[in-house]
């Protein structure tokens, strides 16, 4: 399902993770759980993954803790969703009992963008994606435009480029 380069990168992401003690949460619209799915393909994974939520609509993003007035105000795609995602999906999973394992932390990456075919504006075009990424306190936003370049592309590299979000915000 995935290439040698994708699993070696979750696994590294993986590794960071049980360094640092921290589960992974994902919160994922337009990649669908990818990032998730990625991560819990490396074998062991489940003492580094507490688990993920894919808010693909505006509507399970307000049901996840994204307030309704900041999706209108800026739109899914954008920043400050994106930030409002990572720290929903923290506050989603504080609410719970810590999941079995040695980790004491939680870290939430989000993804949300547009990965075509349809759906780009001109302020806001095909390829468009933000990334947050939750940890300790501090909330760290990337954004990508990678083009046109296709749904399954834009969706693969979004994996990517969330892995090594998740990484940079492990490392502080």
């Amino acid at each position: 399902m995935f290439d040698a380069a994708l699993l070696k990168d979750a696994a590294d992401t993986l590794d960071a993770a049980r360094r640092e003690s921290a589960f992974i949460v994902t919160v994922e619209s337009c990649t669908g759980g990818l990032v998730a799915a990625a991560l819990t393909a490396v074998a062991g994974s489940s003492d580094a993954v507490e688990g993920g939520y894919v808010t693909y609509t505006n509507e399970a993003k307000v049901r996840l803790g994204v307030s309704s007035e900041l999706v209108e105000a800026h739109g899914a795609v954008s920043e400050e969703v994106a930030r409002a995602m990572a720290e929903a999906g923290l506050s989603a999973t504080a609410k719970a009992p810590q999941p079995d394992g040695p980790a004491v932390s939680r870290v939430c990456v989000s993804i949300t963008g547009i990965a075509g075919p349809g759906g780009g504006t001109a302020q806001k075009p095909v390829g468009l994606v933000h990334f947050a990424a939750s940890y300790k306190g501090r909330t760290r936003h990337i954004k990508h435009t990678f083009g046109d370049v296709g749904r399954a592309k834009v969706r693969e590299d979004s994996v990517v480029v969330a892995l090594g979000l998740i990484r940079r915000a492990l490392a502080g």
